[in-house]
């Protein structure tokens, strides 16, 4: 899916889409979790396919710069061949040979100074793409080892987020905070029990009460102290 966004809409723009698309499911990149990895897989990835065309474009130039050189050599060595024939020549008394000889060699160096810049030319941007390849195949393996950075990172922070939930799962501040909650609320009823005990007696009736309970302590007691007095006279002398 990924592959036929980024055809479908180009890199640059298809990466916007599926981020989007991460964003619309709750899991956006700017959330460093899972999907910051795969996004970063993914573009990583893509950093891996462009190295690869480049060093496939490079391959080419180089062979053409290679096949241009190698004409621009051969054209030398053809100048050359028809100096010697026509020195040869020349030596035989064969001047009409000698002369089609020379004005073969003659235009022959006429174009060698153009095409030595061509190839000039060639081997200077084989040369900066060359260069340009092995940048970023550095900046690729730099990429590849802040990815398993990103990584162990990820792994990491999915354990501390672990720890962070069982803390909060199994912390017992909030039940010691209702429990004593609950022992507010039930001592809190408790003296409203009492006040509203100590309210519905009647003042009066509590009084009557009260005296009635100390005229039968004193008779108790006068009862008794009669009981033993008589006891008292009753034993024999």
């Amino acid at each position: 899916m990924r592959k036929f966004i980024y055809w479908l809409m180009g890199e640059k723009a298809g990466r916007v889409v599926v981020g989007s698309w991460n964003w619309l499911w709750g899991v956006p990149v700017e959330s460093g979790g899972k999907v910051a990895v795969a996004v970063a897989e993914d573009s990583l990835q893509s950093m891996q396919e462009a190295v690869q065309k480049l060093a496939q474009a490079v391959a080419a130039q180089e062979g053409a710069y290679k096949t241009a050189k190698g004409k621009y050599e051969a054209k030398i060595k053809e100048f050359k061949t028809f100096e010697q024939q026509a020195l040869l020549a020349q030596k035989n008394g064969n001047e009409e040979a000698a002369r089609m000889a020379m004005t073969k060699a003659i235009q022959t160096e006429q174009i060698l100074p153009t095409l030595e810049d061509m190839v000039k030319q060639a081997e200077v941007a084989v040369n900066a793409s060359k260069e340009k390849l092995n940048r970023e195949r550095l900046k690729l393996e730099a990429y590849k080892a802040e990815m398993q950075n990103l990584k162990d990172m990820s792994e990491v922070n999915e354990a501390l987020a672990t720890i962070v939930k069982v803390n909060n799962e199994f912390d017992i501040g909030s039940a010691k905070s209702d429990f004593e909650k609950a022992k507010g609320a039930v001592e809190r009823r408790n003296l409203q029990a009492k006040a509203l005990a100590e309210l519905s007696e009647n003042p009066a009736e509590k009084m009557q009460a009260d005296i009635e309970k100390i005229a039968l302590d004193d008779e108790v007691a006068r009862r008794l102290q009669m009981l033993q007095d008589s006891s008292a006279k009753k034993l024999p002398e």
